[in-house]
C-alpha cells in the first residue's frame, strides 16, 4: 500500500507540474482553456497531497475509518474541480457559482458532519462509530454531487454536439469523444466510491488502480485537447449557434409559410446548382450561397427531417453518390468521394456504410443483382 500511495503521490504530481508548466503556448492563448486548465491542476495538486499525507502519516495502517476520512476531505473538492474544470471548458470559461454552489455544499456537510463525530468522541483519528456514520453520510453526498456534475456535463456536450452538427458539413462530434468517456468515468469513481473505499485487500487495490489510470486518462485527454484546434472549431460553431439565435429572436419569430416556401425554392435552386457537392461549406457558407439568413436556413432545416445542417448534407450526399455509383460502377471511391463533397475515400465509405448498411462495392452488387433477368 505505502508503494501505491508513492506512486500515486508521484504521478498526480507530475500531472499538476504539466498542467501548470509544460503547456505550448498556443495552448495559453485560449482563455477558456487557461481557466479550465488552473482548476484542472487544482484538483490534481489537491490528489497530490491526499496521498502524501496517506503516505508520511499512514492513515491507512491507522484503520480503515481514519483513511476514508482523508479520502473524503480531499476526493470532494478535487471532483469538484475536475468537473468544473470540463463544465468551464464547455461555457468557454463563463463559470457561474451556481455550478459552485452543488460542490461547496457537499463539502461543507462532509466536514461538518466529520467535525460532528470529532466533537461527540473527543478525538476524529479514533476510528469510532460516529466517524463511521458522518463518512457514510458523506460518500452518499458526494455521489449525489457527482450524478450532478456528470449530468451538467452531458448536458454540455450535448449541445456542443448539437452546435457542431449545425455548422459542419462532415461529422464532428469525435472532437468531443474524450469529453463523453470524461463523463462516464467520473459516474463510475462516484457510484463504486461510497462502496470501495471502505473496502481493504485487493478490492481496494483494484478499484486504486482504477483510478489512476481514469485520471491519467482524463488529464491526458485534456491536455491534448488543449494543444490541438478541436477547441477552436468547437468554438466557433457554437458561436454560429449563439448567432443564429440572436438573429432569430431579432427577426421574425414565427417561420410563416411564405417565408418557408421562399427559402425551399432558394435551396432548390442551389442544390439544382450543385452547391451541396462542394467540400468543406459551413452553415454560413450554404446560408450565404442560398441567399437567405442563417436563421431562415436553420429554422427550415428543423421542419426536415434530419433537423440540422450536417445529417441533412450528408443525405443528400449519400443519395448523390448512389446515382454516381449506379452511373459509373467502374469509378473508384476516390472519385465518387471527391465529387460528391466527402473530405476522404475514408471518410466517404464510412459514411456510406452507416447509412445504408454496405460498403460501395456491395452496394453496387447488390444493384446488380437486382437487375439480373
Amino acid at each position: 500500500m505505502k508503494e501505491m500511495q508513492f506512486t500515486a503521490m508521484v504521478l498526480m504530481s507530475m500531472l499538476t507540474l504539466t498542467l501548470v508548466f509544460l503547456l505550448p503556448r498556443r495552448a495559453e492563448r485560449d482563455r477558456s482553456f487557461v481557466r479550465s486548465r488552473w482548476l484542472m491542476a487544482g484538483g490534481m495538486a489537491l490528489l497530490a497531497v491526499q496521498f502524501l499525507l496517506q503516505y508520511v502519516f499512514g492513515f491507512r495502517e491507522m484503520g480503515v475509518t481514519q483513511a476514508v476520512m482523508i479520502n473524503l476531505l480531499f476526493f470532494i473538492p478535487t471532483s469538484v474541480l475536475i468537473s468544473l474544470a470540463l463544465i468551464s471548458l464547455q461555457c468557454q470559461g463563463r463559470l457561474s457559482w451556481k455550478r459552485w454552489m452543488p460542490g461547496l455544499v457537499a463539502y461543507a456537510l462532509t466536514v461538518l458532519s466529520i467535525c460532528w463525530a470529532a466533537v461527540i468522541t473527543g478525538d476524529v483519528l479514533s476510528g469510532s462509530e460516529e466517524l463511521q456514520r458522518a463518512e457514510y453520510l458523506s460518500s452518499f453526498v458526494y455521489l449525489i454531487m457527482q450524478l450532478y456534475y456528470s449530468y451538467v456535463v452531458k448536458k454540455g456536450n450535448d449541445r456542443l454536439d448539437e452546435a457542431l452538427k449545425n455548422y459542419y458539413d462532415r461529422y464532428m462530434g469525435d472532437l468531443l469523444d474524450w469529453l463523453r468517456r470524461a463523463v462516464n468515468i467520473l459516474i463510475l469513481i462516484a457510484i463504486f466510491a461510497p462502496l470501495l473505499i471502505f473496502s481493504t485487500g485487493w478490492i481496494l487495490t483494484a478499484y486504486a488502480l482504477l483510478i489512476f489510470f481514469s485520471i491519467y486518462y482524463l488529464v491526458f485527454s485534456f491536455i491534448c485537447y488543449g494543444v490541438s484546434n478541436d477547441s477552436r472549431r468547437i468554438q466557433v460553431a457554437e458561436q454560429n449557434a449563439v448567432e443564429t439565435k440572436r438573429d432569430e429572436l431579432q427577426g421574425n419569430p414565427v417561420f410563416a409559410d411564405g417565408e418557408k416556401k421562399r427559402v425551399e425554392r432558394a435551396v432548390e435552386r442551389w442544390l439544382a446548382a450543385g452547391g451541396h457537392l462542394h467540400c468543406g461549406i459551413t452553415m454560413p457558407i450554404a446560408a450565404s450561397e442560398i441567399g437567405v439568413p442563417r436563421y431562415l436556413l436553420s429554422a427550415w432545416l428543423k421542419t426536415t427531417d434530419d433537423q440540422l445542417f450536417n445529417p441533412w448534407l450528408t443525405h443528400l450526399r449519400i443519395d448523390e453518390a448512389k446515382r454516381q455509383l449506379l452511373a459509373h460502377p467502374d469509378w473508384q471511391s476516390e472519385t465518387i468521394a471527391e465529387r460528391c463533397g466527402f473530405s476522404s475515400r475514408t471518410y466517404f465509405q464510412t459514411v456510406f456504410k452507416k447509412h445504408t448498411g454496405m460498403s460501395p462495392t456491395e452496394f453496387i452488387e447488390l444493384e446488380d443483382q437486382k437487375n439480373l433477368p
